[in-house]
């Protein structure tokens, strides 16, 4: 159907004046709590690139940062970045969220992401591949640069730090080792740092998932990383356009797996958030919520979305919901039953 061009402008008017009105509904949201109807608190933070995007966090109000992705210092550099650089650019992000929550993640390098100065394995399956923590407990002293910049940067504001890539017990007891060796060189050095600075791990392997009961004793949190625990739980890569409709984040077996993590951090006192994708889907947050996510890390753009999406929740029915879902055996169900959710 061929449409005037009045009936364009009309349409697009139409479209600006819903943009505005929700605009303006959503700054009702900034500055608030994420709490559903019934009283259920839960924080929503941000994941970042860089100390270009803080503005954008402070602007929408997020309780902080649930996810600094640390190689854009490497990504963007012609070398690797000295220990001082770095130092710098956590302290700068660190001191402009005026004490909110700033998680660090480690070096996560590989798979998608190349350094050109760093002769990375030419690798068949890099998603499977020498990356992220695999990288850093091979080469400790680029793994002790970083986590030296970052314990002395911890001076200056609330910061955790986040392991990517962790699949195993003994991985993360070697990361404690290093960091709590780091520790060490920087009190006889007498540097300040943070002593009690939170030490969590992303939760975006199966076998973490799956084991996520021994983990949570041995760590201060957890972070779910779904973009990941996606692909390989289905085994489709991301990036792969021929079978995309497989990779899926209403897969039973991926609901599960997020279900086992948020479990064994409770189970062990400790919080459990996601910083993956689908934490800022609205669809996907009542099931969240149902299921006891604790943290919601996302793109600044989706906070006051995600903060009026759980005010409009009753965690009663969100357990419920997830309840129901649990027993379901196809990504259509959940996805159709997710769908009605929204819609009742």
């Amino acid at each position: 159907m061929i449409q005037t061009l009045e009936e364009a402008l009309k349409k697009i008017n139409e479209l600006d004046q819903k943009n505005k009105q929700l605009e303006a509904e959503l700054e009702k949201y900034k500055n608030k709590k994420a709490i559903t109807k019934d009283g259920h608190q839960v924080e929503l933070l941000a994941n970042i690139g860089g100390p270009q995007d803080i503005q954008i966090v402070i602007d929408n109000t997020a309780e902080g940062v649930g996810l600094l992705r640390s190689e854009f210092l490497y990504m963007d550099a012609k070398d690797f970045p000295s220990e001082e650089e770095q130092f710098e650019a956590y302290k700068k992000i660190a001191e402009s969220l005026e004490n909110k929550r700033l998680v660090i993640r480690t070096l996560d390098i590989g798979g998608d992401k190349d350094l050109k100065y760093m002769k990375l394995p030419k690798e068949e399956n890099p998603f499977l591949g020498y990356r992220a923590i695999r990288i850093c407990l091979d080469d400790i002293n680029l793994f002790k640069v970083q986590l030296r910049a970052i314990l002395k940067a911890s001076a200056f504001g609330n910061m955790a730090i986040m392991i990517p890539m962790i699949s195993s017990l003994e991985e993360l007891r070697k990361t404690k080792e290093i960091i709590n060796e780091v520790k060490e060189e920087l009190r006889k050095k007498k540097i300040k740092f943070d002593e009690n600075i939170k030490i969590g791990i992303m939760i975006e392997i199966p076998a973490a998932a799956l084991i996520a009961d021994e983990l949570a004793k041995e760590c201060d949190f957890f972070s779910i990383g779904t973009n990941d625990l996606i692909q390989y739980t289905v085994a489709v890569e991301r990036g792969n356009e021929k079978i995309s409709k497989l990779y899926t984040k209403f897969h039973p077996a991926v609901i599960k797996l997020i279900k086992s993590a948020i479990d064994g951090a409770h189970d062990a006192g400790i919080f459990c958030g996601m910083c993956g994708e689908a934490a800022g889907d609205e669809l996907y947050i009542p099931l969240l919520i149902g299921l006891g996510l604790d943290e919601f890390s996302m793109n600044s753009n989706s906070i006051l979305k995600a903060r009026k999406k759980i005010s409009e929740l009753e965690k009663f029915d969100c357990k419920e919901l997830a309840d129901e879902i649990l027993k379901m055996t196809s990504a259509e169900e959940v996805e159709n039953r997710l769908k009605r959710f929204a819609q009742s």
